[in-house]
């Protein structure tokens, strides 16, 4: 399994940067998960204050740049990916090589989109069995539904962000072919185990 986990860091000068809110404690519940269930496991990190679980093998990473390249140097070898990352869709068009200082106007900053890492896998010409994480802020269910059929990913777990960033507890709603699926309010890591197993009944079913 190749997962990914944490924020991205997108540098608009050499100290600051645009992120987010993201602690990668579902990501990094879900790599434990996935490597107490036998799996052999790759973690793709962003910027956390988490250690590094023990028993598999952890890149870090800063950027959306980075994590994608690091993923896509990585997914050929894949069975599963599961995009965890809550990774910044935009970065600045031009990180300045030295600190921006302090003016006395507004200042407008360009950005340009980055790499849809979780679309990009799903395209690929014999990709891994994808699954996608959904954090929104309103209307849950149909941002949720919408995105796992644009990405065309078969199996993608949705969760409220303000509830989620941060916490130790969760709720997942997964979206696949046969429907819904809730995951009541549940430490991380439980929630984490259920995900890994429903993954496996998906994914390996025919085998």
């Amino acid at each position: 399994m190749l997962i990914t986990a944490g924020p991205t860091f997108e540098p608009i000068d050499t100290v600051r940067g645009i992120t987010n809110t993201s602690s990668g404690k579902m990501g990094y519940a879900v790599a434990r998960a996935a490597r107490d269930a036998g799996a052999s496991v790759t973690l793709v990190s962003g910027p956390t204050a988490l250690a590094a679980p023990r028993g598999l093998e952890r890149i870090d990473v800063s950027s959306a740049l980075q994590m994608h390249d690091a993923v896509m140097a990585r997914v050929a070898k894949a069975d599963v990916f599961i995009g965890v990352a809550a990774v910044a869709d935009y970065r600045p068009k031009e990180a300045k090589p030295h600190k921006l200082k302090k003016g006395t106007g507004t200042v407008t900053l360009e950005l340009q989109p980055n790499p849809d890492i979780l679309a990009t896998v799903a395209a690929r010409k014999r990709p891994p069995f994808c699954v996608g994480f959904a954090a929104e802020t309103e209307n849950l269910e149909a941002y949720a539904a919408a995105k796992r059929k644009r990405k065309k990913v078969p199996l993608l777990a949705a969760n409220l962000a303000q509830h989620a960033f941060g916490a130790d507890d969760n709720q997942l709603i997964l979206f696949d072919d046969q429907g819904r699926h809730e995951l009541p309010r549940a430490p991380k890591i439980v929630l984490a185990r259920q995900l890994v197993a429903h993954i496996a009944k998906l994914a390996f079913k025919k085998r």
